[in-house]
């Protein structure tokens, strides 16, 4: 339950299954070790398609984000890869690219075949799983196995990329949504999915309630505590930063008709959707980015003001699909879950009904 409503507005409603692959065209695949305590998630579409990236967090680690500037050759990407492991997990591009490139899908050139996949990481290596891989870190083998993975759904929580995040003292996970939106007749879809693995916290102080929860759609949230808020919002930082544990890494798909400089606006746009999910985001310690993918299906009626408004809906999915990953994500490696500490308020909202 939320104050917020999206669907009593005739033009807009959640997708079939919540899911980024509500996007027609974009497969999703995860591969994840739990000794580990890591993984990797892919993002596919079924052609090559428009990209482009914004980073707000000061301390990022991403692959072949130059290359999505608008001003750069390179139009088509064929895959999106977010993975655990901090700077080692960058490698896990480089078994997507090998998985692809046996299935000749990347950019020709001379006879080579090179697929186009940028990427970002988050840092999970503290978490208590088994890091000591040996000579070579495991994240190339868990790409390829991701890419091998792909289809049109996904498992929420602690899968992927998500299975060893935490977020601000819970734990974390990947979490998923999406939104319709009637475009004078044409139905355009956007899709957000996240690796949540922020120190800022999802939920407001002192209270379980999320600061998701006027973007709560269908009960995703296991309807939202809203009689547990407590005001004023006690401006307390909660936790103590610690530096290199504070990413959330999503990807934004849309089946619109989009430019790159286009796909540019909508992921600035959708960072708005992390300001409305976790407090603190964006600072000097993060490496928070936000991906968007455009299959490039359905005509904008009026590119300019529908633009604005699938921005808003991006936003909108990215807060969810943060908020959904904690939700969904289950007690793992001494980290709490969500449900397991805030059950007995949802339970209470619920009208005693389980979660």
């Amino acid at each position: 339950m939320g104050c917020l409503q999206l669907d009593i507005y005739d033009m807009i409603r959640t997708g079939k299954t919540n899911l980024i692959t509500d996007v027609p065209g974009i497969q999703v695949g995860n591969a994840q070790d739990d000794k580990l305590l890591s993984g990797v998630t892919v993002i596919k579409p079924e052609e090559p398609a428009i990209a482009s990236v914004d980073v707000r967090g000061g301390g990022p680690g991403t692959r072949e984000t130059d290359a999505l500037d608008a001003d750069c050759l390179v139009e088509l990407i064929h895959a999106i890869v977010l993975s655990g492991g901090s700077a080692y997990g960058l490698e896990s591009a480089s078994g997507v690219m090998s998985c692809l490139a046996e299935q000749k899908i990347g950019f020709e050139l001379g006879g080579a075949i090179i697929p186009i996949v940028p990427g970002a990481i988050l840092f999970d290596l503290l978490n208590g799983g088994d890091k000591n891989w040996g000579k070579y870190p495991p994240y190339r083998e868990l790409g390829y196995e991701a890419a091998t993975n792909v289809t049109d759904s996904t498992s929420l929580g602690n899968v992927g990329a998500g299975l060893g995040a935490t977020a601000g003292g819970l734990k974390g996970g990947l979490g998923s949504a999406s939104l319709v939106l009637d475009d004078n007749g044409t139905e355009i879809t956007v899709g957000a999915i996240a690796a949540v693995n922020s120190s800022g916290s999802v939920t407001m102080p002192g209270s379980p309630v999320m600061w998701a929860f006027p973007f709560e759609q269908d009960n995703e949230l296991g309807g939202q505590p809203i009689s547990e808020i407590k005001t004023p919002i006690e401006l307390d930082f909660g936790l103590d930063l610690q530096v290199g544990t504070n990413t959330t890494i999503a990807t934004v798909a849309t089946d619109a008709v989009l430019t790159k400089p286009q796909a540019r606006r909508i992921a600035i746009m959708a960072q708005d959707g992390m300001a409305r999910a976790m407090r603190w985001v964006h600072s000097p310690f993060d490496g928070d980015s936000v991906f968007v993918v455009a299959t490039g299906k359905r005509e904008l009626s009026d590119p300019d003001h529908a633009l604005s408004k699938l921005g808003m809906l991006a936003a909108d999915c990215v807060t969810r699909a943060i908020a959904r990953g904690v939700f969904e994500a289950e007690s793992l490696g001494g980290f709490e879950s969500y449900r397991a500490r805030y059950g007995r308020f949802l339970l209470n909202q619920s009208g005693g009904h389980h979660v």
